[in-house]
């Protein structure tokens, strides 16, 4: 499932892609739950509005607290061995999953980030899984990576991805850095992406600085779908500026994650 060859990239690049990892049968259950999803979203849904007033964009995270086929999926599948095979961790738990449903005909980008400015934690020990059960193309919204950007130690002040119902900043984290505009040069950096498949899975460090395009395609949905887990060196960080749905008053800084929130997925 994982060549040291992968594992070597994942460590040089900060992103790979594996094919051929999920199983028909995760992938209806996963496609049914985020139907379930969308029907009647779970209680931190943050959906976008649309760009233009075209389209829709359906964001929610930690759902898996509320859906069994979510949760059978974090913490039963092959993917919490994944993280540690990456990782190189003896142990794994998860940190939570997040929904990015762009339907058809919605030009709504991801802005360029770096995840772990976002969350409530420290340390190296941090991987995304990322997949879909459609197919992911350019202009259906596919994701593009910074090549080595998890090794530049920059932590980007986090921007809200769009106008939601709370219209909630983020707050200013003096350690934080401004994201510069990639996109007016994208020569200087090393940028990379793959299209996917139904069952291939995007791999990406937290510190990787990473965007998606808009779904611009009429005829094709973009579901989206990603888990988060954290391996050995993982502690709770109580630094402003981190997105308030993540945050626990049950942990303080420094404590390791682990509990019913934090639940441990590997070993199992």
């Amino acid at each position: 499932m994982l060549s040291d060859n992968d594992i070597q990239t994942f460590n040089r690049d900060g992103a790979i892609v594996l094919r051929n990892q999920l199983s028909s049968a995760w992938l209806q259950r996963i496609e049914e739950a985020i139907e379930r999803d969308i029907a009647k979203p779970a209680p931190f849904f943050h959906g976008y509005v649309a760009t233009g007033g075209s389209g829709r964009f359906h964001g929610n995270l930690r759902i898996w607290e509320t859906d069994p086929d979510f949760r059978e999926f974090c913490l039963h599948s092959n993917l919490p061995e994944l993280a540690a095979n990456i990782l190189g961790c003896d142990r794994i738990n998860l940190l939570y999953d997040q929904l990015f449903v762009k339907e058809p005909s919605t030009p709504n980008t991801t802005r360029w980030h770096n995840d772990q400015p976002y969350w409530p934690i420290r340390g190296r020990d941090v991987v995304s899984f990322w997949m879909s059960p459609d197919g992911v193309s350019k202009d259906s919204g596919s994701l593009e990576f910074i090549s080595g950007s998890h090794k530049w130690g920059m932590m980007f002040q986090p921007e809200r991805f769009g106008d939601t119902a709370a219209h909630d900043d983020y707050e200013r984290n003096p350690d934080y850095v401004d994201m510069p505009d990639i996109d007016a040069s994208r020569d200087d950096y090393d940028i990379i992406s793959w299209d996917l498949n139904p069952g291939d899975i995007y791999v990406f460090h937290a510190m990787t600085v990473h965007s998606a395009g808009g779904n611009l395609r009429n005829d094709a949905r973009r579901r989206g779908y990603a888990v988060r887990y954290v391996g050995d060196d993982i502690r709770y960080d109580a630094r402003p500026g981190t997105n308030e749905h993540l945050r626990s008053v049950d942990y303080a800084d420094g404590d390791v994650l682990t509990g019913p929130r934090f639940p441990q997925a590997w070993p199992r």
